[in-house]
């Protein structure tokens, strides 16, 4: 039995998605490729908002966050992690010989202008690395806040990841100034696993040029360079499979409309938090809650494992809590191409399992 997913990634799939992955291959280095690869980048700066170019990678969203912090630190990172993924990004840095400090917020919490501030007016750093959204604890950080701290220090780079919310709710990147949005396709975007995206500033690429050993699968500007040389060409070989997906993906986020897509997720991510606080208790503080994804309280001490194993018999599957919070908390992503109806199944078969109303 399939078992539909309503978990952090891979998520569901469109099934007419997943059959343009069997579109039959075509030169990597021809006019074609070019071509499929410059539509991708125009529709993914409309999604974004910005005018800044896009970089595409045959990796996961990691890939490009260990190239964003390798390429672009020459001081000192400042990252600051509001869970799992946000320590994820400091240990980059450190395993690539990056001088980089972490600062964390407690489980369930964001990270905040005050301490955004605090680091930077040390003078100490030349780049800052954010969560947007962080699938560990459900929680949604207050970016534009904090983007209006980091726009007085025009020379720190300002990283963001949206792994988890691109394509779920507006990121208006030019406006916020990042510099390098990273995600992947395997979340919000609702594509299978393969692709990572990034945009990246004029300011980071001529940043990027003055670091030295920058790597090389992950360097941005051998990227950026063979996309602006080679007509959207790449260094390496792309996932073709992963771009024909994603081209005919975008087609149909455009066609929903930006601003209904978002509100689409606003609405899942609603019905969800109030079914949690019903039932259980939200682990975040709900204004910071993800649009994306719920992590919900394990407040009646259930068998989160045992939940999952029987929601599996019906064709669902949630997440257990990540890391620590396995079986304290547990997961309900409500992204990419889930709709309403699909969420309230899924809740009103765990309302059935555990026989609570």
């Amino acid at each position: 039995m399939h078992k539909k997913l309503f978990i952090p990634g891979p998520i569901e799939v469109s099934e007419d998605v997943l059959q343009k992955m069997s579109t039959p291959m075509i030169g990597h280095r021809s006019k074609d490729a070019s071509k499929l690869q410059k539509d991708i980048s125009d529709k993914l700066k409309k999604l974004l908002y910005t005018e800044n170019e896009v970089l595409l990678s045959t990796s996961s969203g990691s890939g490009l966050m260990e190239g964003a912090v390798r390429c672009c630190t020459k001081k000192r990172a400042a990252v600051f992690s509001i869970g799992s993924f946000g320590d994820r990004w400091h240990e980059m840095a450190i395993s690539n010989g990056i001088e980089a400090d972490l600062f964390k917020s407690e489980p369930g919490s964001v990270t905040t202008p005050e301490m955004v501030e605090e680091a930077l007016s040390t003078g100490n750093y030349d780049l800052i690395t954010i969560t947007h959204n962080e699938t560990s604890t459900g929680v949604m950080n207050p970016v534009e806040e904090i983007s209006n701290v980091v726009r007085k220090y025009p020379d720190v780079i300002f990283c963001l990841d949206t792994v988890s919310s691109a394509g779920g709710t507006k990121i208006e990147v030019d406006k916020l100034g990042v510099d390098i949005c990273i995600t992947s396709s395997q979340k919000a975007l609702g594509l299978p696993p393969g692709l990572a995206i990034c945009t990246i500033s004029e300011r980071a690429v001529e940043k990027a040029r003055t670091v030295k050993n920058r790597g090389f699968y992950f360097d941005l500007v051998q990227l950026y360079d063979t996309v602006k040389d080679k007509d959207y060409q790449y260094p390496s070989t792309p996932n073709l499979s992963a771009m024909f997906a994603l081209d005919y993906q975008l087609n149909r986020i455009m066609d929903e409309g930006l601003e209904n897509r978002f509100n689409r997720h606003l609405e899942m991510a609603e019905y969800t938090r109030a079914w949690a606080k019903k039932k259980f208790e939200l682990f975040p503080e709900e204004q910071y809650a993800s649009v994306t994804l719920t992590t919900v309280k394990n407040t009646r001490g259930i068998s989160v494992k045992d939940l999952n194993a029987e929601l599996g018999k019906r064709g669902y599957a949630i997440s257990n809590g990540y890391g620590n919070l396995k079986e304290k908390t547990f997961r309900i992503a409500h992204m990419a191409d889930l709709t309403l109806n699909d969420v309230k199944e899924l809740l009103a078969a765990i309302d059935d399992i555990l026989s609570i109303s």
